[in-house]
């Protein structure tokens, strides 16, 4: 099921596609039913009606001295004179022959007039029971459709599950595979339906293609760093013969100084951008002196701190450690730092640490507002001033990331930058 939740699922929506057609299928029988059942009941409350009639001419025609029947619900008049009209109720006086209906104290009447000859035959019949009775026929059959509706989807719903199985278990076989991973275990099976079949074995084809895309970039990368890596090799082999060499002139000195630094720096670009591309593990972890560490990263840079004549102040006791992967702290480290003395032509950089926090403090130029929700990203640099591009801080989140670490950054701009790692 995926993040939004049941409303979203296929089971939920073919429960609602049942439901729907079950509203329509018997929602247009129930309505039918509805006003089908009030012709029914008048058809009934006149055969009633007719029945005690007939009953009531037979009775007379053989008992010419018959009285007037008093029910219920029946009262049946046989009226021969004026004297017998009056002896009636006045609300039954005067009707002409015919059904008629009549509310009298609330009640409903039905009343059939017939005449045969010189005499009046008059049957009131109060339809009280029709009316019960119809109002709980109506009541019943809107329950029912309540009720049809709600079965309708529960048994949808469970039915959805049968129909949607392969597709479900399907997707729990594909979150279970390995990037690159195909050919060991096929998605597409023999009992799988058409449908979910032709689903499995696209994913089979994709998965095939990304393993072969995946294939080829392990190769170019592998290919690049070695391509590149050699020649940084050779130079900083080089830079080390001829520095060992005390016949050279100081400035020749401080030349070879630089192509060593550069070369450092190029290595360590190739490293963080072969991280990037295939965020693997940087290596195990092991406990790490911070303030050794620190130092160790900051030593490429140093020169350039001296160049511009900073402070540089580390407020970490010796014995302070952590347990993490040294290379991935160091790259972080070195990053943050080189981003530190990039952007502070004057005043100072300070690394601190506390209860498990590494703060890298700088006063220079700061970060704008409007740039925060971009700091992080690839060759993103908030300033055109300094070199690099623009990734140091796109790794620094991509390693804090990775070992969840968590990063807070926090700016004034004109009065520096402090960057916050918070080791889980």
């Amino acid at each position: 099921m995926n993040s939004y939740g049941i409303k979203q699922s296929l089971r939920y929506r073919v429960a609602v596609a049942l439901a729907t057609f079950s509203i329509f299928i018997v929602g247009t029988l129930c309505i039918i039913l509805y006003f089908l059942s009030d012709n029914i009941e008048e058809a009934h409350i006149e055969q009633v009606i007719d029945m005690e009639m007939d009953h009531l001419i037979r009775r007379y025609q053989k008992h010419s001295d018959f009285n007037s029947q008093v029910g219920l619900h029946v009262r049946s008049f046989v009226i021969s004179n004026m004297d017998d009209e009056l002896q009636i109720p006045a609300y039954l006086r005067g009707l002409n022959p015919g059904l008629h209906r009549i509310l009298y104290d609330t009640k409903e009447l039905h009343i059939f007039v017939r005449i045969i000859g010189e005499t009046k035959f008059l049957v009131a019949y109060r339809i009280e029971l029709h009316t019960q009775r119809l109002k709980k026929l109506r009541l019943s059959i809107l329950l029912s459709w309540i009720i049809v509706i709600a079965i309708s989807f529960i048994v949808g719903y469970l039915l959805a599950k049968v129909l949607v199985r392969q597709v479900t278990d399907l997707a729990e076989r594909v979150n279970l595979l390995a990037p690159g991973v195909v050919g060991v275990d096929l998605l597409a099976r023999p009992e799988m339906d058409e449908e979910v079949a032709q689903l499995a074995s696209a994913l089979d084809d994709y998965q095939a293609r990304i393993k072969r895309m995946l294939q080829r970039e392990h190769e170019f990368t592998a290919n690049i760093s070695h391509e590149l890596r050699t020649p940084i090799t050779t130079i900083l082999t080089s830079c080390e013969l001829l520095l060992a060499d005390d016949s050279l002139s100081e400035r020749l000195h401080y030349r070879i100084k630089m192509i060593e630094s550069a070369a450092t720096r190029m290595g360590e670009q190739l490293q963080a951008l072969l991280f990037l591309a295939r965020e693997q593990s940087l290596g195990g972890t092991e406990v790490v002196a911070v303030a050794e560490c620190v130092r160790d990263a900051v030593e490429p840079i140093y020169m350039e701190i001296a160049r511009k004549n900073l402070e540089f102040e580390v407020n970490i006791p010796p014995s302070i450690t952590v347990t993490v992967n040294r290379q991935a702290l160091y790259t972080v480290l070195m990053n943050l730092l080189r981003n530190a003395v990039q952007y502070t032509d004057r005043g100072s950089i300070r690394v601190d640490f506390n209860d498990q926090q590494l703060s890298v403090s700088d006063s220079g130029i700061g970060i704008e507002p409007a740039y925060m929700p971009m700091l992080y990203e690839r060759f993103f640099r908030g300033s055109s001033d300094g070199e690099g591009l623009g990734i140091g801080l796109a790794i620094v989140k991509r390693i804090c990331d990775h070992y969840h670490w968590r990063i807070e950054v926090d700016s004034m701009p004109g009065k520096g930058t402090t960057f916050h790692i918070h080791f889980a």
